[in-house]
């Protein structure tokens, strides 16, 4: 008897994977819209504005603010895709080698794309 591979995961696990990704979303909007909110606040206030170039803290502070918001929205944005991906039942298919990527990867990273090994040869 021969034992077909896996292609893709069943609606089950993809209900799963779906259960996680929602969380992860809410959680990475959640921070996303703090980021935002710390920003609309140190540009409207007389302290968040840049008062000469003796004052760089505000300044850094400012980028800080802004680079976390930019990774949030990028986790966000991926968190998205996997979701669409679920809803194609594409997900958890590797890109690069096109096997089943480990359920293990999936609950750690559920955004990701690809397998350890294809990572890892990148």
């Amino acid at each position: 008897m021969q034992i077909q591979e896996q292609t893709r995961y069943s609606d089950a696990d993809l209900a799963e994977f779906r259960g996680i990704i929602d969380v992860k979303l809410n959680e990475a909007r959640k921070q996303l819209d703090f980021y935002l909110q710390q920003l609309a606040e140190q540009t409207n206030s007389e302290d968040g504005k840049v008062r000469g170039l003796d004052d760089g803290t505000s300044t850094m502070v400012n980028e800080d603010i802004h680079n976390l918001a930019n990774r949030q929205r990028k986790l966000v944005q991926h968190l998205e895709h996997a979701l669409l991906r679920i809803e194609n039942k594409v997900y958890g298919i590797c890109r690069v080698t096109g096997t089943l990527i480990p359920k293990e990867r999936l609950r750690i990273v559920p955004h990701t794309t690809m397998s350890i090994d294809a990572k890892q040869q990148q």
